[in-house]
């Protein structure tokens, strides 16, 4: 079975459940999905897409789109032989309120049609366990982006802007292939002021936090690096110590049937621990990953559950340090995509298993 085949079967199993004859995929993230990493995406400030594919509870594909898109879409996007293609003219599009999705019920003779933003959490769903070719370009993907993060690493000095330095990180991963969707620059004080810091003129003067979500294929993989100048102040180290320790319990417990609301007292009593209760608190500690950076994040009541080949990313943090990378559940336990070579290692034993998370970058 096709990797779009596969997942077209997961649609139709859902349309089944929810009896429903169709669903209208226009987000850029299930466009992405269902055609195994091909983009609708033009207008990146909008989460809709230029082009709509609709699945049919008879299996049947097609994909929507004016004459506009319509004829890149075959040529670099899609296959005709996997989608049937529908086209329209932009001037119907823009002149009707709700067109795409009138001409999308025409190809349907009865039953209702869903559209991804009404039964969004239903489409994540069948998102959520990855393919075999899924799980290959993620691997790729986690390396190549670690690798990135490194060289960006190598190629940073002290006295730079943190604008200037998150420039740096946008360049390097786009250089292979992978926008950065999030990127986010802490330097010195800043880093214990914000758990979002976006980059500012601050200039970098003795330890830096980078952060970046990388896309590629529609796949996003999340990682965190702390780096610092000379030696490493002791609370530093003893935050980022414990900030791994919370990563490497949030990993050993991440396995198939747990739930997001596990999860997340598996990480609130690994704080307390470590002596950092409140920490929780301050920030989420992620979650499920995959074409979002985050298609569900641990909490409290979370009553997701975790699937097997299903990517997460983990990012414990204490004010002043960060721990963060994007890892997949396999047959074989978890398996983290995102490491950086030469990055200094945390290892965590938990009941004989070693968890390793990245420490401080010593400069």
């Amino acid at each position: 079975m096709t990797e779009v085949a596969e997942k077209t079967e997961r649609l139709q199993q859902m349309l089944e459940r929810e009896k429903l004859s169709g669903v209208l995929l226009n987000a850029q993230h299930n466009f992405a999905w269902l055609t195994g990493g091909a983009t609708n995406g033009i207008d990146l400030s909008r989460v809709n897409g230029a082009a709509s594919l609709l699945v049919k509870a008879d299996g049947k594909r097609y994909i929507l789109a004016s004459n506009i898109e319509m004829p890149r879409m075959l040529a670099e996007e899609v296959l005709a032989a996997d989608f049937e293609p529908v086209e329209y003219s932009w001037q119907d599009e823009k002149a009707t309120a709700g067109f795409v999705i009138d001409k999308a019920k025409s190809l349907i003779s009865d039953g209702e049609i869903a559209t991804d933003y009404q039964i969004d959490g239903k489409v994540a769903q069948c998102r959520y366990s990855l393919t075999p070719d899924e799980i290959g370009r993620y691997r790729l993907l986690g390396k190549d982006a670690g690798a990135a993060a490194g060289r960006v690493i190598d190629n940073i000095t002290d006295g730079e802007s943190e604008i200037e330095i998150a420039e740096k990180v946008r360049h390097e991963l786009a250089r292979g292939g992978m926008p950065s969707v999030v990127t986010l620059i802490a330097a010195d004080e800043r880093i214990s002021q914000y758990r979002h810091p976006v980059p500012t003129a601050n200039r970098w003067k003795k330890t830096l936090l980078l952060v970046t979500c990388a896309k590629r294929g529609g796949l996003i993989a999340s990682l965190s690096r702390m780096v610092c100048i000379g030696e490493v102040p002791d609370e530093l180290k003893i935050k980022t110590e414990a900030a791994a320790y919370v990563n490497a319990c949030l990993m050993h417990a991440t396995r198939p049937g747990v739930t997001g609301a596990g999860l997340y007292k598996v990480a609130a009593d690994a704080y307390a621990i470590k002596g950092f209760a409140d920490e929780i608190n301050r920030h989420h500690q992620g979650g499920a990953a995959g074409y979002r950076t985050r298609d569900w994040v641990a909490h409290p009541t979370s009553g997701e559950v975790v699937q097997e080949d299903q990517a997460f990313a983990w990012n414990p943090s204490i004010t002043g340090t960060k721990v963060e990378e994007t890892s997949i559940i396999t047959g074989g336990g978890i398996e983290v995509m995102t490491a950086t070579k030469n990055v200094p290692v945390i290892t965590t034993v938990i009941d004989g298993t070693e968890y390793h998370s990245p420490g401080v970058i010593l400069l």
